[in-house]
C-alpha cells in the first residue's frame, strides 16, 4: 500500500488506516523500531508469565500454596515406573 508521508507539527507521519490497525491488534500503544532500513511497528506483547515467580513466592510466603485438588491416583498407578 502507497501512503503519503505528512507533516504534523515539527515531525512527519502515515496515517494507518483502521482495518491494518485492528488487524495487528495494535491499539494507543506500540513498539516502532528501525531494522536493516525498514521501520517496523509491533503490538506490545507483554510476557503471559510476568510476575508469576514474584506471585509464586508471595503465595508461598502466606502459605496459600497449597494443592487446589486433593491427588487424584488411576487405576495401575502404582505398578507404573518413571
Amino acid at each position: 500500500m502507497e501512503v503519503t508521508i505528512r507533516k504534523m507539527g515539527n515531525s512527519q507521519g502515515v496515517i494507518i488506516p483502521k482495518p491494518i490497525l485492528a488487524q495487528l491488534g495494535l491499539e494507543a500503544t506500540a513498539d516502532l523500531q528501525v531494522r536493516d532500513g525498514v521501520i517496523e511497528i509491533r503490538a506490545i506483547r507483554s510476557n503471559p508469565r510476568e510476575g508469576w515467580g514474584a506471585d509464586a513466592q508471595r503465595l508461598a510466603a502466606q502459605g496459600a500454596d497449597a494443592l487446589v485438588w486433593p491427588e487424584v491416583a488411576n487405576e495401575g498407578d502404582a505398578g507404573l515406573v518413571w
